[in-house]
């Protein structure tokens, strides 16, 4: 599968799927906590995350936990260009409505290159190929502008639906691979499955 009418319809399918969850903020529990029982993600100091909407997979206990943990979290901020500025997050009053739904911090913009110095980055994704790693967004290109900033060693991770990890997502010369991918079930490191239970399994 290959090309942008491909890939739009894909998006398309796996939107109507989200609308059909019964409870599609549900997962965040089990994502949250299988996040912040790794040492990588305790041990990072400053985190790029976003703020979640509609049926995507809710990260706000996740943010408010990684805040409360002591890690400084930047969340984006959309540019008129569609290439995502960067804000501190401080505290549930911190955000406020922004272009397009979005709730962005109200911090003083750090920039684009702001996410260079994230020591992990979490962004959204309707699917992620479990083979390449290369994500599907919602075809705006703002996450493949930002993900391009950050370093080779930095862990890059996708939240997504259970049923979301997919074969075939077509990918672009402009697509950046994420390295993993955190499910209800567990993180996925591209090649091997971590289980929230701490044990690993080839995918």
């Amino acid at each position: 599968m290959e090309g942008r009418v491909d890939k739009a319809e894909l998006r398309r399918k796996i939107v109507a799927a989200r609308e059909e969850l019964t409870d599609p903020r549900g997962p965040a529990t089990a994502i949250r906590e299988t996040l912040l029982d790794r040492p990588w993600v305790q041990m990072a100091g400053l985190v790029a995350c976003y703020w979640s909407m509609g049926t995507e997979p809710a990260t706000q206990g996740l943010i408010f936990a990684l805040w409360k943990h002591g890690a400084t979290v930047m969340l984006p901020v959309l540019r008129p260009d569609n290439d995502l500025d960067w804000a501190v997050y401080d505290g549930p009053d911190s955000v406020a409505p922004g272009p397009r739904g979005l709730m962005e911090p109200v911090d003083v913009r750090r920039g684009v290159d702001a996410i260079r110095t994230a020591a992990l980055v979490i962004v959204p994704a309707l699917a992620v190929d479990r083979s390449t790693g290369v994500r599907l967004g919602r075809g705006g290109g703002s996450y493949d502008r930002a993900l391009a900033r950050v370093g080779p060693n930095v862990p890059t991770v996708a939240l997504l639906h259970e049923g979301e990890l997919i074969d075939g997502v077509p990918a672009e010369p402009h697509d950046v691979p994420v390295s993993m991918a955190a499910l209800p079930s567990g993180i996925v490191t591209f090649g091997t499955t971590v289980r929230a239970g701490g044990g690993s399994e080839p995918v």
